[in-house]
């Protein structure tokens, strides 16, 4: 069951019922009707044409991206997707307040990728889903292809490629700043690529947050029930993911920039794609 509280928009016929437990708003009710929108979509809030075709997705994506992660993971870095996945599975236990009677947590997308790759980064969110789904019933198992597709597919993959495009401006920025030597940076450097890195972190989170939610939106558009209006059901689920979206946002860089400077070798985009000189933290 979820906590939720209710806020009732007096010049509609809609109500919306928002949750504490999701990233988004997790509940919608429209009209007289019961009928369920969350981003962890519950059973039949979709027909099961388009569960099906979600399920398919979902399945043929993490069948590509158990493929792909052999080349992502080694010995040495593969505790860490365990970890990854259970730091997930913790964070989102924990609330934070967007708007009176909204909270959100974590969605993890972009914070698995940028720790452990996108392939890795997809299982870990979907082990994370599949668990909630089967002992919390937080999402129905009927939805759980489009819950998949949208938190662990769309969510890491737009994630991934935020964070990709801007380490790959850092890098470029780091070479002119360090004018290609090896020498540690001075604190000012380091701080200032600590900044830029906790800003990539921040912005692929965000982002990424907001491109789960499209996918909510796309499939309720495919197959939704019909009795929520999809305009209704689009601004607010895409407005609210974006207010959740800064907090995931600031989690996400908090996290990222204390693990690269502790320990960049365990931060997949710094190995993948060639981390600061030698010496450096970042």
């Amino acid at each position: 069951m979820h906590n939720c509280s209710y806020v009732q928009f007096w010049n509609s016929s809609e109500r919306m019922m928002l949750t504490g437990g999701n990233v988004v708003p997790d509940l919608v009710l429209v009209g007289t009707h019961t009928d369920v929108v969350a981003m962890h979509m519950s059973d039949g809030l979709v027909n099961a044409r388009t569960s099906l075709l979600f399920g398919v997705i979902a399945g043929l994506g993490l069948v590509f991206a158990g493929w792909k992660a052999r080349e992502e993971l080694t010995e040495r870095t593969a505790p860490m997707a365990g970890l990854v996945a259970a730091f997930i599975f913790a964070v989102q236990m924990i609330n934070f307040p967007i708007l009176p009677g909204v909270s959100g947590h974590v969605l993890g997308g972009a914070l698995a990728a940028i720790l452990v790759g996108p392939y890795t980064g997809a299982l870990c969110v979907a082990i994370v889903l599949l668990i909630q789904a089967l002992l919390f019933a937080d999402g129905g198992l009927s939805a759980l292809g489009t819950n998949i597709t949208n938190m662990a597919l769309i969510g890491v993959t737009v994630g991934y490629i935020v964070a990709a495009t801007l380490w790959a401006a850092l890098r470029r920025s780091r070479a002119r700043a360090w004018g290609g030597m090896h020498e540690r940076p001075t604190p000012a450097v380091q701080r200032k690529f600590d900044l830029q890195l906790g800003a990539l972190a921040f912005s692929s989170a965000l982002i990424g947050t907001v491109a789960a939610s499209l996918g909510f939106v796309a499939e309720y558009r495919l197959g939704g029930d019909g009795t929520g209006s999809l305009r209704t059901i689009s601004v607010y689920m895409i407005s609210t993911h974006a207010l959740i979206g800064i907090g995931e946002g600031v989690i996400t860089a908090l996290t990222i920039v204390s693990v690269a400077k502790a320990r960049p070798d365990l931060v997949y985009m710094c190995r993948a794609a060639g981390r600061p000189a030698q010496g450096a933290h970042l």
